[in-house]
């Protein structure tokens, strides 16, 4: 009786262990991400669009805008909204989009 105790008990113990070894399948969201995720590791070799001063201002441009956004967000709590910083927001938004696509572009 013991032994045959002892053979069930290593017969359920070696199917737990076969099912924790088995390959699980990874979910379709989960495996874009890890697909989107190494793309973004790894190293590219990226160069600006033939106008580099172009790019340049613009990016100063972004970091100006940028720059602006925590004073008037701390103006808002305050209860003194900037007319304008919504239009900032647009704006950072707009040139943030157009200089990642000029990165982003083949051969670049």
């Amino acid at each position: 009786m013991r032994s045959a105790l002892v053979a069930v008990l290593a017969v359920v113990l070696f199917v737990l262990l076969c099912q924790s070894q088995s390959p699980r399948s990874i979910p379709s969201p989960m495996r874009h991400a890890q697909e989107l995720q190494a793309q973004n590791e790894s190293p590219h070799a990226l160069s600006l669009t033939a106008d580099p001063s172009a790019v340049r201002g613009e990016a100063d441009q972004l970091a100006n805008l940028a720059a602006s956004i925590p004073s008037d967000i701390q103006n808002a709590n305050k209860g003194l909204m900037s007319k304008d910083l919504i239009l900032k927001l647009k704006q950072i938004e707009k040139l943030s989009r157009h200089l990642r696509g000029e990165l982003a572009k083949p051969g670049r």
